[in-house]
């Protein structure tokens, strides 16, 4: 499994760069990552870029929502998420329904330029 992780402070926001094949260890490994980075800084503004080849299975979508309240990642939080790779865009959909469902942080965008503008706004 071949995959790519980059959590950063980048002054305003934590940048998340997740590329390559994903399985719940790899979302367990980033988001603690993304949670330290944001507690450290005491910043929550989170943008996420990803390029996904091999995408979760559903069932590991669905235990983000017990992950992100593990970590305390909470309505603090506001995580805008690009999903470059279309074949892996139905996952990220769903995760973010579940996280929705459970009132917790997150929110797909089609383009990192949409992503910038909601997250930073004008």
């Amino acid at each position: 499994m071949q995959n790519k992780l980059d959590v950063s402070f980048e002054n305003n926001h934590v940048l998340v760069i997740a590329d390559g094949d994903k399985d719940y260890h790899f979302m367990d490994r980033m988001w603690r990552q993304v949670a330290a980075t944001c507690e450290e800084h005491n910043c929550f503004n989170v943008l996420g870029l990803a390029n996904t080849t091999t995408p979760l299975e559903a069932v590991e979508g669905y235990e983000t929502a017990a992950l992100f309240q593990e970590l305390n990642i909470d309505q603090r939080y506001r995580i805008a998420w690009v999903e470059m790779n279309e074949d892996a865009r139905d996952i990220v959909d769903f995760i973010q329904t579940v996280l929705e469902n459970r009132g917790l942080p997150g929110r797909v965008f089609d383009t990192e330029a949409e992503a910038r503008e909601w997250l930073f706004g004008s």
